[in-house]
């Protein structure tokens, strides 16, 4: 397995059948035919003696091996990268790029709109959005196969980068005409209602309840749900409150017969953070994204 056998640029191919995970996506991404992409693969597999990758329906699995080898050649690989891209700029105006975005379902909806908006002069990029699972982010980022996250603050390792984007207060969301929405909300009615808590969870607090708690004070859940949306509209035709970040209650509203008042006690805020790999920071077309993912925020 002498290195001088080896020709790299074949590890550029193993790093992006890796990343994307199959050979169609990875001869789009290398702008090569997948035929030539299967013959670098063949050939690395007879290098390393092992298949590398096994198909399972349309995903190619790395092998244990091929799970070692990315760790030990990432590294060295970036760097050479970091040494190539620094003395080229990204033109986002003429080169293609995908970008992997990790995006929760009610930051999709405050986050898209105005990126693609900021997009729309650059027609050949492309944005996958996509939900990951917390406890595998930074696998993902780590692997290529997400280039930013996000998401509220989280526990991290220090080989994953993250910033503050902007931080979304509570509001508490009623029907049209509810007898509560005719002025301003007081501690007393608000713990009068019945509420709805928004929550993956099938047990336990909200953020708000842990301030409340702090009070003395517990609302009463009526209903616990999955999905923003959905909340909002039980609001709509009972009179349940919701309590949730602002700026995803603006765009319901917008469409809603529903009044967005504010809460009875100063709650904490929701901190919306990006997060990244270091590994990648320095390539420019992930920094010139970046900027714009900061200025939609």
């Amino acid at each position: 397995m002498a290195l001088n056998r080896l020709d790299l640029n074949l590890l550029h191919v193993f790093d992006t059948i890796y990343r994307e995970g199959s050979l169609t996506r990875a001869a789009r991404a290398l702008h090569l035919t997948q035929p030539a992409v299967s013959h670098s693969l063949s050939r690395l597999r007879d290098h390393f003696d092992d298949p590398l990758f096994t198909r399972q329906g349309n995903q190619m699995v790395p092998t244990p091996l091929a799970r070692r080898f990315l760790e030990s050649m990432r590294p060295g690989l970036t760097q050479i990268q970091g040494a190539v891209n620094q003395f080229h700029a990204f033109d986002p105006a003429t080169q293609r790029k995908t970008y992997s975005l990790g995006l929760r379902d009610i930051l999709e909806s405050t986050f898209l709109p105005r990126l693609m908006a900021r997009l729309d002069a650059y027609p050949e990029l492309e944005i996958v959005s996509q939900r990951i699972a917390r406890r595998d982010m930074e696998t993902q980022l780590a692997a290529g196969k997400l280039d930013f996250a996000v998401d509220v603050l989280l526990p991290v390792s220090n080989q994953t980068s993250h910033e503050l984007l902007r931080r979304d207060r509570l509001v508490v969301l009623a029907r049209e005409g509810h007898p509560l929405a005719d002025g301003t909300l007081d501690m007393e009615g608000y713990l009068s209602a019945k509420h709805v808590l928004v929550s993956s969870r099938t047990e336990g607090p909200g953020i708000e309840d842990f301030e409340l708690s702090r009070l003395g004070v517990q609302r009463s859940i009526r209903l616990r749900c999955q999905h923003y949306y959905a909340a909002c509209r039980v609001v709509e035709e009972t009179d349940l409150l919701l309590t949730m970040p602002e700026a995803y209650a603006r765009i319901i509203a917008e469409r809603a017969n529903i009044r967005i008042m504010d809460p009875p006690a100063d709650l904490p805020s929701i901190d919306v953070h990006l997060y990244w790999h270091r590994a990648y920071e320095r390539e420019p077309a992930l920094l010139w994204f970046r900027e714009q993912l900061r200025s939609i925020a």
